[in-house]
């Protein structure tokens, strides 16, 4: 198939309002807000779960089985544990990171009263003061604490500010779009894959093509903290195909150019046939790749799963250096990804036995074994014979 374009501009701007939106676990009303505008200017219909999950839709030509795209909106973050006597703030983590990556971060603390600025410090953090000692302070949350900008020396003065236990704090991603393609930001985790979701989605409007299936795509918002797209599956759909970043580091595979493939996550190995047909159209449509396995990560498709829903699930990332730091991505693989989820939108069905979910042996999927004949395409037996008028639905 010939590849669609992507509206790289329309990607970066898309990109750079996430960035803007502050969305730590647990505050994230303002950010869904903005993606349901965005697929409302995009004219595509959604539905939003109580606590904001997203679920669009783009109709295909037959429901089942359906495909869907995930990717979460929330990003790392901290909350309030403590009021401390000098005035300072003592936080726990919203989501798994390193208070490294934490020291000298500017802040917004979201409290009754509003919002207020601020910076996470080292308990030592003046050079003046403690000299060697700066440096030779350990690392964690219990040695790093808020100083607010405003008035504040004691408990009581952040209680007159409104500030309380419990209160988020966002830290504020600091982005930077270089002229090189390169992007350095906080956040990219995971707001790089909804800005690919939603230039996808574009591309595909834009084009006027139709799918073979109806095409979900799904927008979470506790990914973080270890709960993803299990509340906003449907029945119909089949296939889910997580969009997040990629772990570019030692002893891995992952790279900041073209698409990272994952094999397996902490939670095990991804579909075979899913994970092998997103290879196939990057090796088809010349899209650069190449594979990864996480052995400290899970994602959105991890927590369906888990939950026990009954679909196949794939994990195309983008490589970020500094994961749950300061990050950094290549423009070339946001390009990439969405190109290949265009791909495969329009790619056929060759799972037909996904439509039902429960069948016999007849088109249930086959993997090489020592045996068997190693030709693996198709990947099932032969097709199902087309169904009785009046069961369109599981075609």
């Amino acid at each position: 198939m010939t590849l669609l374009t992507i509206d790289i501009t329309y990607l970066t701007k898309t990109l750079e309002k996430l960035l803007k939106i502050p969305s730590p676990t647990g505050y994230t009303d303002e950010i869904v807000r903005h993606v349901s505008k965005e697929l409302e200017k995009l004219g595509v219909f959604y539905e939003i779960t109580r606590r904001g999950a997203v679920r669009a839709k783009l109709p295909g030509k037959k429901r089942k089985p359906a495909r869907a795209f995930v990717s979460h909106v929330d990003t790392l973050g901290a909350q309030v544990k403590a009021l401390k006597d000098n005035g300072r703030l003592e936080l726990v983590p919203i989501g798994h990171w390193s208070a490294r990556f934490a020291e000298g971060a500017r802040t917004t603390i979201f409290s009754e009263n509003g919002a207020y600025t601020g910076t996470i410090l080292p308990l030592k953090a003046s050079g003046h003061t403690f000299n060697e000692g700066v440096d030779e302070m350990p690392v964690g949350w219990e040695h790093v604490e808020l100083r607010v900008d405003a008035y504040s020396k004691a408990p009581d003065d952040l209680q007159r500010l409104g500030i309380d236990i419990g209160d988020f704090v966002s830290i504020d991603p600091a982005p930077e779009f270089l002229e090189n393609g390169f992007i350095v930001s906080r956040h990219l985790d995971n707001k790089a894959g909804v800005a690919v979701m939603l230039a996808a989605l574009k591309a595909m409007l834009e084009s006027g093509e139709v799918p073979p299936v109806d095409i979900f795509w799904l927008f979470t918002i506790a990914e973080e903290t270890g709960h993803g797209a299990q509340s906003i599956l449907t029945p119909e759909i089949a296939s889910l195909v997580a969009i997040d970043n990629g772990t570019s580091a030692p002893g891995q595979n992952s790279d900041e150019f073209g698409v990272t493939i994952a094999m397996a996550d902490q939670t095990g190995p991804f579909d075979y046939h899913l994970t092998r047909k997103m290879v196939r159209l990057c090796r088809d449509n010349y899209i650069k790749y190449q594979k990864d396995i996480f052995r400290y990560y899970r994602s959105d498709a991890a927590t369906a799963i888990e939950a026990g829903a009954d679909v196949r699930t794939a994990l195309i990332t983008f490589g970020v250096d500094a994961s749950h730091g300061y990050e950094r991505i290549h423009m070339h693989a946001l390009r990439s990804l969405a190109e290949l989820a265009t791909g495969y939108i329009m790619s056929p069905v060759e799972i037909l036995r996904d439509a039902r979910e429960f069948a016999d042996l007849k088109g249930f999927t086959r993997q090489p074994h020592a045996d068997a004949d190693q030709e693996l395409t198709p990947e099932t037996d032969e097709p199902e014979p087309e169904p009785e008028p009046g069961n369109a639905e599981v075609s």
